[in-house]
């Protein structure tokens, strides 16, 4: 996914610098010792068991309750292949065709956003930082409403507004760090007051695109999916986000030991002998390309991004090899149970995602601001 220019620092250098002096400063951040590799264990098996009962559940509720256990039958039928009788045809399609694909796409989503966020508040140090403060969310959110007002990229079938929103992304991307790099430099700052500025003018685009739509119905579509969920989820979205997120998720946890050193600051890092410019540009396109996909099937979800990083730090340090490992879990949990509530509390209408992270996000993190002793990863 990157190029070999990419790569990690050396053996040597790690040795001489990165594998050590990262993990001090930024775990002094949150009072405490941070969890040892026993316990770090131990946490993301019971992580990943709750994760499991999450979906198994999740799968189950909705307008028509389903138990765990006949749940759990009917995926396991659908797994290995077993019969299901005449009388249950209509219970496995609800759990297989529609409730399935819509709670795994939730997971993946929810995993990806947390990871994309504990890289981008290392890669331009900020704690307020998260997937969509680059404009690349808006970027995708005016390509899709682009193709669905227009009927553009038809011939792609159900997979257009995808792409659509893909290639917004993608251009968003070049946009921003076209404008916010100097003689070839790409300062933190810059980043980000130049991802805020083009994600204004995205939001602004998008919002003409709308008020000149001439369809209401195809309006409603739009500001609807602006504010996320997961509604369309089919099982020929699955393939492409699950390769995505999880060959993303791969290469930030071997990118843990940069990300420990880029959060020091750019003099530290090429003190240490790592090239902060360079690996910012490869985490730049490794998060454009991440996030333009989760976006493109899920539509714009705040907060995820920002508040999960930080409940995750307070629990096992600030070393990211840590953070990285437990937080696509944490997310994946907390994206299954939003989605549930979004499909389930208004019945049968559906709440949009974005509100509901929205109404928890931010009492929980300004519960995290007023905590004394932690300083969202020391800086």
């Amino acid at each position: 996914m990157l190029p070999p220019s990419t790569s990690l620092p050396s053996a040597n250098t790690e040795r001489a610098g990165p594998a050590d002096a990262p993990a001090a400063a930024p775990q002094a951040a949150v009072k405490g010792r941070p969890a040892s590799r026993k316990a770090l264990l131990v946490g993301c098996a019971v992580l990943t068991a709750v994760l499991l009962v999450s979906v198994v559940v999740a799968i189950g509720l909705g307008p028509a309750v389903i138990g765990p256990g006949e749940t759990a039958h009917h995926l396991w039928a659908a797994l290995s292949g077993g019969r299901v009788g005449a009388e249950e045809v209509t219970t496995y399609q609800i759990i297989w065709q529609i409730r399935t694909p819509r709670v795994l796409l939730a997971a993946l989503v929810g995993a990806g956003l947390s990871a994309i966020g504990v890289a981008i508040q290392a890669m331009v140090r900020n704690a307020l930082a998260d997937p969509f403060v680059l404009g690349v969310s808006s970027g995708a959110s005016v390509g899709a409403v682009g193709v669905t007002v227009t009927g553009g990229l038809a011939a792609l079938g159900i997979y257009a507004v995808s792409v659509g929103a893909f290639i917004g992304a993608l251009v968003a991307s070049l946009l921003v760090y076209a404008a916010s790099s100097h003689r070839g430099a790409l300062s933190p700052l810059r980043l980000v007051l130049t991802g805020v500025a083009m994600s204004l003018g995205f939001q602004a685009v998008m919002s003409l695109i709308v008020y000149f739509a001439p369809d209401s119905e195809a309006t409603s579509m739009i500001l609807y999916w602006t504010m996320g969920s997961f509604g369309a989820a089919t099982w020929g979205a699955l393939p492409v986000v699950s390769v995505v997120v999880i060959a993303g998720l791969a290469v930030l946890y071997r990118y843990g030991r940069v990300l420990d050193v880029l959060s020091l600051g750019d003099e530290t890092a090429t003190s240490l002998g790592v090239g902060p410019d360079r690996h910012r540009k490869a985490l730049l396109v490794l998060v454009s390309l991440v996030t333009g996909v989760m976006v493109a099937v899920s539509g714009a979800v705040a907060f995820v991004g920002l508040v999960m990083p930080h409940v995750v730090r307070m629990a096992v340090g600030a070393t990211h090899a840590r953070v990285l490992a437990v937080t696509p879990l944490a997310g994946a949990i907390f994206m299954v149970w939003v989605d549930l509530a979004a499909r389930t509390l208004v019945a049968p209408r559906e709440l949009p995602l974005g509100v509901i992270t929205a109404l928890v996000g931010v009492p929980v993190f300004i519960a995290l601001m007023r905590r004394r002793g932690y300083t969202f990863g020391g800086r």
